[in-house]
């Protein structure tokens, strides 16, 4: 009897599973089968039901009705009314915010009166949201108080897409004034951000940076995109500026940086900078573990740098590979802290990367700037191309420690010049004798595919080829 009686509890503790998983399959069905569609166009009306012969007048009033599964398509026009996204979705029923077909789509705020931080859309605490095929303007200010943006995106928000955005004129142009087009701060635990084939351009920094990722941010990529002609940072990734409410969580990590062409932005004659040239294409500041590969990263005034501002603090594990890295103003690829009050670069790799002709401006950084705290790193595989300066490799400071060097082939067309620990070497020899480094590098002549169009590969069975293999 007491057999029986066990039974029937776990026959209905069986069913009561059965109904449970049953239930929430059901809720999945209906929440993918619930998707709509709601329409916006600049004749419409916001009493209208948002269908396509009927849309609404302003995005806000679609958003605000759009919950999980459904997809506000607008149509093409000027709209000034930008929106704060309402309603998360679901990972089955996500919603999608975006240009109806290839129509163009243009939030201007050229009509707003600035009076405190401000974006054109903005996401706060939201979850599986899509923001596509926009172009996003016209947003100004000149106040060091507070920033503008093109699109933000904060709290603990999680599985945002931004895609296929146009970010364009987006400025303060206070000398300590602040302006983003794309900003992503976790305040709260953010995961799975996506920042995909974007073109951000002609923006005024002031401080700030075309594209950043700030703070508890676990898990993103930041690919397809072209940041261009920015008067400060292209793409930045930022760890211990306190954005995050919890002190141990707040940098950015385990994400990676890919296929992007970043390029033209510099800080020199920005206010808050005057002549210095300081922008970096890409900047890992107090980040971890990402991969920073396949990017033509060109006439920035730093190509690639991996840091932190914050001492004690390290850009940790980054992975620098395969990038194209030319005629930028300072230096090709830059790791450690620029004096001995920053943090620096551990655990990372620079490898099969091409640096050609960088440092045009003269500035003493070479190819490759190591500076300040740097320990723990592997730079192998590369090819160096020297700029006028003939200068490839410039470390003005002793704090650089178990550094493996090797693999690497320097292109010998000059008189050239390797400063490692503050010494100079104008012969490659002395140098690799001094460095204790280098012992299967090559200083030899490079022959690219086809230097006059940028293509840096080199031509198959040379002895450049044979040393980075």
């Amino acid at each position: 009897m007491r057999i029986t009686i066990l039974a029937a509890i776990v026959l209905c503790l069986i069913g009561a599973g059965i109904y449970s998983i049953a239930s929430n399959n059901k809720k999945e069905v209906e929440a993918v089968t619930a998707s709509k569609q709601l329409f916006v166009a600049t004749d419409g009306d916001d009493d209208n039901e948002g269908t396509k012969e009927k849309p609404l007048r302003t995005i806000q009033a679609a958003v605000d009705q759009a919950t999980a599964g459904t997809t506000v398509y607008i149509r093409s026009g000027t709209y000034t009314d930008g929106f704060d996204v309402t309603h998360s979705g679901t990972k089955e029923a996500p919603v999608i915010i975006r240009n109806f077909e290839d129509e163009q789509v243009i939030i201007s705020g050229k009509e707003k009166v600035m009076k405190e931080d401000a974006a054109l859309v903005n996401a706060d605490g939201k979850q599986y949201i899509t923001i596509q095929g926009l172009t996003i303007q016209d947003l100004n200010a000149d106040s060091p108080d507070f920033a503008v943006m093109g699109i933000f995106v904060t709290g603990n928000s999680s599985h945002i897409n931004i895609i296929q955005n146009h970010i364009h004129h987006i400025g303060n142009i206070s000398d300590e004034g602040n302006a983003h087009g794309i900003a992503v701060y976790g305040t709260g635990k953010m995961e799975q951000i996506r920042v995909m084939d974007n073109i951000v351009e002609d923006l005024t920094l002031g401080l700030s940076e075309a594209v950043v990722l700030n703070g508890n941010i676990d898990g993103f990529a930041v690919t397809g995109n072209t940041v261009r002609n920015n008067n400060n940072i292209g793409i930045d990734l930022i760890g211990y500026e306190g954005t995050s409410e919890d002190p141990d969580s707040d940098y950015v990590r385990n994400g990676t940086v890919r296929g992007n062409v970043v390029h033209d932005n510099s800080s020199y004659g920005n206010p808050a900078y005057g002549e210095d040239y300081s922008a970096g294409g890409i900047y890992v500041d107090g980040a971890k573990n990402i991969k920073i590969k396949r990017n033509t990263v060109f006439r920035n005034d730093l190509g690639i740098e991996a840091t932190s501002e914050h001492k004690g603090q390290y850009a940790d594990n980054i992975e620098i590979t395969e990038n194209a890295v030319y005629e930028n103003n300072y230096t090709g690829i830059s790791i450690g802290g620029y004096d001995e009050e920053r943090g620096g670069t551990k655990n990372s790799s620079i490898t099969y990367n091409v640096l050609f002709r960088n440092d045009t401006k003269d500035l003493s950084g070479g190819q490759l700037l190591l500076q300040h705290d740097i320990s723990g790193n592997d730079i192998s595989h590369n090819v160096f191309s020297a700029s006028k300066t003939g200068l490839f490799i410039a470390n003005d400071f002793q704090t650089n420690t178990n550094t493996t060097m090797d693999r690497n082939v320097y292109d010998k067309k000059k008189e050239n010049s390797w400063v490692w620990k503050q010494q100079e070497y104008n012969d490659f020899e002395e140098y690799k004798e001094a460095a204790g480094q280098e012992e299967d590098s090559a200083y030899i002549e490079v022959d690219y595919m086809d230097v006059s169009s940028k293509d840096f590969t080199l031509k198959e069975g040379t002895t450049a080829q044979a040393v980075i293999d």
